[in-house]
């Protein structure tokens, strides 16, 4: 076409063309203020949005909407879009959503995955294919010694979430006996180890369950023989409101605690609000209604329910992709090196965000809650001391 043109209009005319053409495509297309096109990019979002664990996850990919539509209002025909991959909490289905999630070159950077299990499966496929993702709520330690270059996390793990149960049942439970179930997950397992750790010879017992498991007698009768005053649960919800439910039948009065699997709404419904009165849940993550900014009032006018756990979370780090597609960031390779520097705050949660070279986030940015369930929801929430 150039050397066409050169015969017949000479070189002048070339320039002129030229410029005026490429006028055109800036009219045409959405740029950064350094000049990158970011027209139609996506972020992933990964984890359970449908099935019994959904309630874990869905404020997350709320609030991950919610900081896409506001990119969207203030920049527009930006047009960025968020792709949904459903996992429902499974390994199984994480391999080919996280296959998927890399065939789309639009999609620079991913929220989630959202737990440890599906985590250890699907992160190999994003570290492969150079995919950055940062988790809000897969805890487990290990994550960040697998040598992958594209993860991190956007809340403490359970290292800091484990001794903190430790402690709260020693100090302000003071159970000095307690019997620790678990579900045998990546995250539930973990989570019992660190727990364990902290209670020593208060541990009187320790058994496991099993996905979909809905019938927990013999764990009530061995709960009840072991004179345990207080219960830690290493899991989540699907499993955990039944078990309440029936320790409760079974006569057990005591403290039952676990981690933020269990910080949902279907753990204070299916349960049944009376059973469930005065259960514990902790969360390396503050009240998502107590979140700074707008952030709770424009949540609940475009959800028309207030956030729930980690839609505050997840809307920061969504937002911390867009400030990289706002900077020009439009490649797999050049979002991972933004992350590598990051270093700001989040205007829902307050954190800072920076990462260490494992991906995880700066321990100094790192707190624990409690909640208790009261009346039907979690209510007082109280951050757990680090020590």
């Amino acid at each position: 076409m150039r050397q066409r043109l050169a015969r017949v209009l000479g070189g002048v005319a070339i320039l002129a063309l030229v410029a005026g053409g490429a006028a055109a495509c800036k009219k045409e297309e959405p740029t950064t203020p350094g000049g990158s096109t970011v027209s139609g990019l996506k972020i992933g979002f990964f984890g359970a949005l449908t099935g019994d664990a959904a309630g874990l996850v869905t404020p997350g990919k709320n609030g991950a909407e919610l900081a896409i539509a506001e990119y969207n209002a203030a920049n527009p025909g930006a047009n960025v879009t968020l792709v949904p991959f459903d996992s429902q909490g499974s390994g199984d289905k994480a391999a080919p959503l996280a296959t998927a999630a890399v065939a789309d070159e639009k999609i620079i950077g991913v929220v989630g995955p959202a737990f440890s299990g599906e985590s250890e499966v699907a992160n190999p496929i994003f570290d492969k294919a150079g995919l950055p993702i940062i988790t809000q709520s897969a805890t487990r330690p290990s994550l960040s010694g697998k040598g992958w270059k594209i993860f991190h996390r956007g809340v403490g793990n359970d290292l800091s979430q484990g001794p903190a149960i430790g402690r709260y049942l020693k100090d302000v439970a003071k159970a000095e006996k307690v019997y620790l179930v678990d579900d045998q997950s990546a995250y539930g397992t973990g989570l019992r180890d660190e727990v364990e750790k902290i209670l020593g010879a208060a541990v009187v017992g320790k058994n496991k369950v099993t996905e979909k498991q809905v019938e927990f007698g013999p764990v009530v009768t061995a709960v009840k023989n072991s004179g345990a005053t207080a219960v830690f649960y290493g899991g989540y919800t699907p499993e955990a409101a039944p078990f309440l439910k029936q320790l409760r039948a079974g006569g057990f009065k005591g403290t039952f605690i676990g981690g933020d699997g269990l910080y949902d709404a279907n753990m204070l419904s299916v349960t049944g609000k009376a059973d469930v009165e005065g259960a514990v849940v902790t969360c390396p993550c503050g009240p998502a209604t107590a979140a700074k900014g707008n952030f709770v009032a424009d949540f609940k006018a475009k959800f028309g329910t207030d956030p729930g756990v980690y839609a505050d979370v997840a809307y920061d780090l969504t937002k911390i992709f867009l400030e990289g597609f706002k900077a020009g960031k439009t490649t797999r390779a050049d979002m991972q090196a933004f992350l590598g520097t990051y270093n700001g705050v989040g205007t829902a949660t307050g954190v800072t965000y920076k990462w260490e070279a494992n991906g995880e986030l700066d321990p100094a940015q790192v707190s624990i809650w409690a909640f208790v369930a009261k009346d039907g929801a979690w209510a007082n929430p109280q951050q757990l001391p680090k020590s």
